[in-house]
């Protein structure tokens, strides 16, 4: 029988190990159902071998007899004519794109011998029989007429590159759907659709041009037609009954976009045009430039459609936003419990929502983050069932010829990286881009992967309307300020088939332009509005200008019992000997005695708590499962069958709220910024991105400068994302070392002559304690508004025995400390006050009692923003007869938070800080171990000579 179902390709036994789950309660069994495996072999007949070679037709096999071999010179000859010819088409499957009428500027085709016919052996005025091999074509043709054929097909004004495509059931779809789009018509009412949608685009462009002169708008004159396959892709999305589209764009045609089919009201674009702010006075925000403006709206597509589009605020960073948009489509998913988050066993991810990035040709090919982005497509825990991508194809990028900015024929060939059908289409042909439209969201819809639409067509201006394009490519706008608008020349066409007339189109104009008008009176009038705390985020505010504190602890028997149940595995689960012994069992005891609570217990607890107060959990990067440190181990694997159980996710029968433990590719940008994306969905979800090492992060610097810290400023996007980035200086050279706190202290609006309050931009955190993580991490939930969170997070303090806390520790009343004072030495009997931050605590005060020193106290400063002005002023009183007062830390003195606390100290804690260090280097730590000893020998003998 096994072999007979492996002939049939059919698996015997084999489990599912797709971490991405159809359901939560997959996410959490042990195994998967046996179930699935049964359902799959029950379908086949079961017989014995004996009898499968003896019967007929069982599967359509055949005994063969020595005569069904021998064929005659005849059926030789035509079997290979067959092959030739099918060799032939699919010549043109693979390479007619080459030949394709793809450029409104310039002949784009070119000679592609793998489209001469006699390389296949096929002789002119012969005929041949396509039936069968080529969609709609029947009964027998010359060789000249079939080419003819062929060439309409693909080389004429659209074009596609699918033969790489992973699967033979997605190569011959898309072969018949593309070879049928000739055959394909606009009614005349489409058709009329098409013309008003490009007539307003247009006229808005020339309505800014006349009000705004000096202004840069980014205006989509020679790339109009993206107006008609906008609102194609939307009508098909609705008419599949996908509820809702997340559109990541930069801003080439996002104001033409906004203002007409998103149904922005242009007056708030005008205000914005004026200087004015596009929020209330009273409300803290910095806002953005015109470009980055944004809209959410119901739709309404059709008769009784409608689609929810939110077109997602995005940075000039260019492509950045669209692993962001992917997170956010993620979490809008799991948000209405469709696709991976669905009981119905048919559910595909995708059913209810859909990502649309909009890209520009530049950037696409020459941004790495894309090439991250796609390769999240279609990993476990960042599948989102495969999104829309239209590169806007200008041909020049800024003021670089095409063919310099990149080392591909198409900007749209990084697409092939993961198998992704490309389809080419002249911008110049309204019509042929709506079909594009119809194509890719037919086979997104279908076969749930991402597709791209390659819109060749030019920008009337430079890279914006006060740039001069002639000084860089003559060539090209010698053309451009010859032809026509897109939308005129489609306007002939349809004047000519008699479907409009000129008074047609006048009216057309004047009525927009008018509204427009209109729009433009009321910019003084109108009074802006904030919608940043509706819907979900409802019952949330801003972060209140004081500090707050948040009673985050938790009764000890729930503690003990959710404990007990982050390590409780079933009976027959085959646990790693080492892992039962060292982290089972070990943490079981710590959890009966009270006491010893190592980092990954205190998390743990923190996890579980949180689920059961009805918080989701998102834990993603690379290794976290284990953790980088085999510290986590919050998903064990089965020794015996590598089933996975993730023990948090099975704490009660009727659990609802879920771990998602998300072991992601090795990126750092596009996980980040999917992550933040996530974030920016439900404030009910802690999201938490760990780096491997602290500053791996710089990877995704650009995430962080223009998403996480400056959100809220610019867009009132408010994100709880919390960032646990390893660090401490162990011996690990340059690399390992340091998680460069001081860059995100430097990134933070903490103000130097005022104290702070939680209306910072962020936290920055140093803990030295399991439970102050645990009290930081539920108070990421439980406050009435987000921030993100900046954890440096600890490596040797993971199992360090000093560094341990008791339940005592996380009781009702206790919460997260900005400043942990000095118990140990009685304050009037000290002299000197060290003050530090994270694991360097440990260091100098085993140093401290091996010298038998009772004069020093050291005070850690586990926040360092916002800044604890009146935590630290409180231990300062402590110390009437203190002298000196110094800072010490292990980074190097032009890193770390010395640049950071000094002012602060002098100018709201009125003390002159002395600084106890290594010296200032250009890089983060030393590679050489001998070196690196010294340096610590240094630190410790300044601190202590200070």
């Amino acid at each position: 029988m096994n072999r007979l179902l492996s002939r049939l390709r059919i698996p015997v036994g084999v489990r599912r190990r797709n971490p991405d789950i159809r359901n939560w309660a997959s996410v959490c069994n042990t195994r998967p159902s046996t179930t699935s495996t049964t359902s799959v072999t029950s379908s086949v007949t079961h017989i014995s071998s004996r009898e499968y070679h003896s019967q007929k037709g069982v599967f359509g096999y055949k005994p063969l007899e020595t005569k069904d071999f021998i064929l005659s010179d005849e059926a030789i000859a035509k079997r290979a004519e067959q092959s030739n010819l099918f060799r032939f088409i699919n010549a043109y499957r693979e390479y007619g794109h080459l030949r394709a009428d793809l450029n409104p500027l310039k002949e784009s085709a070119c000679e592609v011998p793998e489209l001469d016919p006699r390389l296949y052996g096929l002789k002119a005025g012969s005929t041949y029989d396509a039936q069968g091999l080529l969609a709609g074509c029947k009964g027998s043709h010359t060789l000249e007429e079939l080419e003819g054929i062929l060439r309409e097909k693909y080389c004429g004004r659209i074009a596609a590159e699918f033969a790489y495509l992973p699967t033979l059931e997605e190569r011959e779809w898309f072969a018949a759907a593309f070879e049928s789009l000739p055959d394909e018509s606009l009614s005349n009412e489409e058709k009329l659709r098409l013309a008003v949608g490009m007539l307003h685009s247009q006229a808005f462009d020339q309505f800014l041009a006349t009000k705004f002169q000096s202004v840069k708008r980014y205006g989509a004159e020679g790339a109009e037609t993206m107006t008609g396959f906008f609102t194609e892709t939307f009508r098909q999305l609705a008419e599949d009954n996908v509820e809702q589209c997340i559109i990541a764009m930069a801003h080439r045609g996002r104001l033409n976009l906004l203002t007409g089919v998103l149904q922005l009201p242009p007056v708030v674009m005008f205000q914005k045009m004026k200087g004015l702010s596009e929020f209330p006075p009273e409300i803290k925000n910095s806002g953005d430039v015109l470009s980055h403006l944004t809209n959410s709206l119901d739709l309404e597509v059709g008769e009784n459609k409608s689609l929810h589009v939110t077109m997602l605020p995005n940075p000039s960073h260019l492509e950045a936003v669209n692993p962001v948009a992917c997170g956010k489509t993620r979490a809008r998913q799991r948000s209405l419990g469709e696709g991976h988050f669905s009981s119905e066993p048919s559910a595909r991810p995708g059913d209810k929502v859909v990502c649309l990035q909009v890209h520009g040709d530049a950037a696409l090919s020459g941004q790495g983050v894309m090439q991250e982005t796609l390769a999240l497509s279609n990993v476990p825990h960042f599948d989102i069932g495969g999104a829309l991508h239209i590169s806007i194809n200008n041909q020049v990028g800024y003021t670089t010829p095409g063919e310099r900015t990149r080392s591909t024929r198409y900007c749209t060939d990084i697409a092939k990286m993961c198998s992704m059908p490309v389809i080419h289409v002249n911008g110049d042909d309204p019509v042929a881009v709506v079909k594009a439209a119809r194509l890719a969201v037919q086979y997104q819809r279908k076969f749930r992967r991402d597709v791209f639409v390659d819109l060749v067509c030019w920008r009337r201006w430079g890279h914006n309307e006060l740039d001069n394009p002639r000084f860089t490519n003559p060539s090209m706008y010698r053309t451009i300020d010859a032809r026509k608008s897109v939308p005129d020349s489609y306007i002939d066409t349809l004047v000519t088939e008699g479907l409009m007339t000129r008074e047609d189109v006048m009216k057309i104009v004047s009525e927009r332009m008018s509204f427009l008008a209109e729009q433009h009176k009321k910019v003084d009038a109108h009074v802006p509005k904030a919608a940043h705390l509706e819907k979900q985020w409802s019952g949330l505010l801003q972060a209140p200008s004081s500090v707050e504190v948040w009673d985050t602890g938790v009764d000890i028997a729930s503690l003990k019992y959710l404990g007990a149940k982050s390590v409780t595995l079933p009976d027959d689960f085959n646990v790693h000997p080492h892992l039962k012994k060292t982290h089972v069992e070990t943490r079981l005891k710590k959890l009966t005695e009270g006491t010893g609570l190592d980092w990954a217990t205190a998390e743990a607890l923190a996890f579980a708590t949180l689920l059961n107060q009805g918080h989701n959990i998102r834990i993603s990067g690379q290794d976290v499962g284990r953790g980088t440190f085999s510290q986590r181990h919050c998903m064990f694997i089965d020794q015996v069958d590598d089933a996975m159980h993730i023990p948090l996710n099975h704490m009660s029968e009727d659990q609802s709220t879920h771990l998602e433990v998300v072991n992601s590719i090795l990126s750092e940008e596009a996980v980040l910024g999917f992550e933040y994306g996530v974030s920016l969905e439900s404030p009910n979800t802690l999201c938490i991105w760990e780096a491997q090492f602290g500053d791996f992060y710089n990877g995704a610097q650009i995430m962080i400068d223009t998403f996480v810290s400056s959100g809220e400023a610019k867009w009132l996007t408010q994100s709880g994302l919390t960032m646990i980035l390893p660090h401490g200086y162990d011996g690990a050279g340059p690399e390992h070392s340091s998680c460069h706190i001081e860059r995100f202290l430097q990134n933070c609006d903490s103000k130097e002559d005022r104290p702070d309050g939680e209306d910072v931009n962020w936290g920055v955190v140093n803990p030295t304690t399991p439970a102050q993580y645990f009290h930081l991490l539920r108070r990421q939930q439980l406050r009435n508004f987000r921030k993100p969170l900046i954890v440096a997070g600890p490596k040797i303090l993971l199992r360090l025995p000093a560094a341990t806390s008791s339940l005592e520790d996380m009781a009702p009343g206790t919460h997260f400390m900005p400043v942990l004072g000095d118990p140990e030495i009685p304050p009037d009997s000290v002299r000197k006050v060290v003050f530090v931050s994270g694991k360097h605590y440990y260091t100098l005060k085993a140093e401290r009692q091996a010298r038998g020193i009772r004069d020093m106290a050291i005070i850690r400063v586990e926040a360092l923003c916002p800044f604890p002005t009146q935590e630290i002023n409180v231990e300062l009183a402590k110390y009437k007869k203190a002298k000196v007062f110094v800072w010490s830390q292990e980074e190097h003195r032009n890193m770390g938070a010395w640049f950071f606390v000094r002012p602060r100290f002098e100018n709201l804690c009125s003390t002159k800080l002395l600084y106890a260090g290594r010296d200032v280097l250009g890089t983060a730590a030393v590679g050489i171990g001998e070196l690196h000893k010294k340096e610590n020998q240094s630190i410790i003998d300044q601190t202590f000579a200070l």
